[in-house]
């Protein structure tokens, strides 16, 4: 089997905007990049298609296992054999895959958060780690980088977060934080049963603006010296932050359905700012 083709496939039938943001790679970080990603999609999968909490926690101990193994280049999924063989040229610190098994874990555990600061930690887990690890693969000279890909990876999962509200309902989570459902005078009940008000707009609206917050804050952070090498990253935020943008424009009609832009609009988008950015 080839296994940086099964990474790629693994991207490219997710159907993510990220994998727009790959494309115009060259060879080696596009594989790279690709087999972090399936890594990410694999341990996911584990938890959103599993009904068993039981049989998901055992399979991402067998992902802990098969990370070690990458470590020791005795892989044996194909996309731990990508992760081994991307690891010989860009740094995948076992640390970090390990956290990113933590932020899916969290899942099977828990389906609220009391708070933002509650929240934060479980993006960090999912997005910012990814975030700091395709910075590594993207390349950069100042360390200034890495706190821009700390951010971006906040503001990529809290639009996901936003996009996904209803879709996570389904499955019986929530991750807007209890205590601004409370001061937004929005029931729990409301988004489990997709049921729009006035509340509901402003508290979706709260939470683009601070996914905004995010992107502004990450772009502020990025020197000058790596914004070539991270246009990647600039590529998804201009796809994320079109997103944003239609939500909003359809009043936050995100839990009945999942708004999304179109393949075509997205490849736009990612051609327009690999060569502008």
């Amino acid at each position: 089997m080839d296994f940086h083709r099964y990474c790629q496939e693994k991207c490219a039938a997710s159907g993510s905007s990220f994998y727009y943001s790959f494309l115009f790679l060259p060879a080696e970080r596009r594989r790279a990049i690709m087999a972090l990603y399936a890594f990410c999609r694999e341990v996911d999968d584990v938890v959103d298609e599993c009904h068993d909490p039981a049989i998901a926690a055992t399979k991402l101990v067998w992902w802990r296992q098969e990370v070690g193994r990458v470590a020791e280049g005795k892989a044996q999924h194909p996309v731990g054999l990508a992760l081994q063989d991307v690891g010989r040229s860009f740094s995948l610190p076992t640390e970090q895959l390990l956290e990113i098994i933590d932020g899916m874990e969290m899942d099977l555990t828990q389906s609220r958060y009391l708070d933002f600061k509650g929240l934060s930690l479980y993006c960090y887990r999912v997005a910012s780690v990814v975030g700091l690890l395709a910075a590594e693969i993207f390349g950069y000279r100042d360390r200034q980088t890495l706190k821009y890909a700390h951010d971006l990876g906040m503001a990529f999962q809290l639009t996901n977060i936003v996009r996904d509200i209803g879709e996570d309902a389904r499955r019986g989570r929530i991750y807007i934080p209890m205590d601004e459902l409370k001061q937004f005078n929005v029931p729990a009940a409301d988004i489990l049963n997709s049921r729009y008000s006035d509340n509901f707009s402003a508290l979706m609206a709260f939470q683009v603006e601070r996914a905004q917050r995010y992107y502004e804050q990450a772009f502020a952070q990025l020197p000058a010296t790596d914004r070539k090498a991270q246009r990647p990253g600039l590529v998804m935020a201009a796809i994320y932050r079109t997103l944003l943008a239609e939500i909003t424009a359809e009043n936050y009609q995100v839990l009945h359905q999942r708004i999304a832009l179109t393949p075509v609009r997205k490849l736009w988008i990612a051609w327009k700012t690999w060569i502008f950015a």
